[in-house]
């Protein structure tokens, strides 16, 4: 069996969403970000890395008590890849693949991050992608192997170039829902959420 580590990229300034820190909102009765950590943890990762950076003190303050690693990024302004080597470089555990995870997914299962793993297990791939409808989506996992070759790339080696580069090392994944192409990164992506979220019940119900 293939052990996965994640590195969850939390360090971005979530701009678009205005005066509100995105990974504050209330998702479930909690935080995002503390949810999506929780989401991550009740998966079959064998290690879960935060990688900080703009309001990290308050950031760490909604991980508080999930006992997961973390790490600052003091150059988040430099784009997400600063975020990626970040989080390579404070991984401690020994693994096969890492998944590399916005912290801004919140309808992601610990199913879907299963699936996933147990996609690369069973291909022994590269380089996994998901997929939905014809959209490709997050998180990813790119095996361990490649961690020198992205930290020794710099900034211009990102996982999207990576994989255009390197068609032949990509399997995608048809995921069954569409968890994996959603993220939130407006206030109109957070109402729509809030509805989706409010009528997910009504709609199990009807059905039983």
């Amino acid at each position: 069996m293939s052990t996965v580590s994640a590195v969850l990229l939390a360090a971005g300034e979530s701009r678009r969403m205005g005066a509100t820190n995105k990974l504050a909102l209330a998702v479930d009765g909690e935080p995002l970000l503390r949810h999506m950590v929780k989401t991550l943890q009740a998966s079959r990762l064998a290690e879960v890395v935060v990688v900080l950076g703009h309001h990290a003190e308050e950031a760490q303050g909604l991980l508080q008590g999930l006992g997961v690693g973390t790490v600052i990024n003091s150059a988040y302004q430099e784009g997400q890849m600063s975020s990626v080597h970040c989080g390579l470089e404070a991984l401690t555990r020994s693994c096969d693949g890492v998944m590399i995870c916005l912290a801004d997914q919140p309808l992601l299962t610990a199913r879907d991050i299963d699936v996933l793993i147990d996609a690369f297990a069973r291909c022994g791939g590269s380089i996994i992608v998901p997929t939905y409808q014809g959209r490709r989506g997050n998180p990813i996992v790119l095996a361990y192997a490649h961690r020198a070759r992205i930290l020794g790339g710099g900034r211009n080696l990102g996982c999207k170039r990576l994989i255009e580069r390197n068609p032949e090392l990509v399997t995608t994944v048809e995921m069954d829902n569409d968890h994996t192409v959603l993220d939130l990164d407006t206030p109109e992506d957070y109402a729509s959420l809030l509805m989706r979220l409010k009528e997910a019940p009504a709609r199990s119900a009807a059905m039983q």
